[in-house]
């Protein structure tokens, strides 16, 4: 047996949004269960969103540090912004939050990991990308409001964020599946060896 996800859809009967939002909003399903039961299931949509490590010469992680009003925290996190531009390419979405949220450009770019960040109440996946080659980009630099005008910025060694998110010190998601994951990379094939930039993502199809 193939341990892979496979995709699948149960039928559903009916559909409601009790809530629209600017980005996101609600839904409710009633969903045929294997047993011929219906039940609601209830559930966030979302468009999607790209996430980057961006990991340069000396084995750091620009990191960034930004207040999540719902879970009351203040966290660090690695550049992440919403697909909210339709039909954008993922890769491009990603080098502008790159930008965007640090004012650096990379020069080599793969696809780290995709992920379904609470699949059981949202539909939301995250491609995380892996960006090495950092450097300062050009011109001015994009003018933050809300909570990122109170963002801090560091880079901090691969190493030092493993051992706090094993500690428990660090909760973003993509910040903990990122890290992990070029750790399993590394033990691995090694960082050359994953998908390229480019690659197909089913769950977020893009125009070649």
């Amino acid at each position: 047996m193939a341990i892979k996800d496979t995709p699948e859809e149960w039928r559903v009967t009916a559909t409601v949004t009790p809530f629209q939002g600017n980005k996101t909003s609600v839904r409710t399903d009633d969903v045929v269960m294997p047993d011929g039961s219906v039940v609601s299931r209830d559930y966030q949509v979302h468009p999607g969103s790209v996430a980057v490590l961006a990991l340069d010469e000396e084995d750091r992680v620009l990191v960034l540090r930004q207040y999540r009003h719902p879970v009351r925290q203040k966290l660090w996190e690695i550049p992440a912004g919403l697909l909210d531009v339709p039909g954008e390419n993922p890769l491009r979405a990603a080098q502008r939050e790159l930008y965007e949220e640090a004012h650096v450009k990379a020069g080599e770019w793969h696809v780290l990991t995709d992920v379904y960040t609470t699949p059981g109440g949202c539909d939301e996946a995250v491609r995380i990308f892996l960006a090495r080659g950092l450097s300062d980009a050009e011109g001015e630099r994009f003018e933050v409001s809300e909570e990122e005008a109170d963002m801090e910025l560091a880079r901090v060694p691969l190493s030092e964020l493993a051992r706090g998110v094993l500690a428990g010190e660090l909760h973003n998601n993509c910040l903990v599946v990122g890290v992990l994951s070029v750790l399993a990379a590394r033990a691995g094939d090694g960082l050359d060896a994953l998908r390229p930039a480019e690659a197909p993502w089913p769950a977020r199809p893009f125009p070649a």
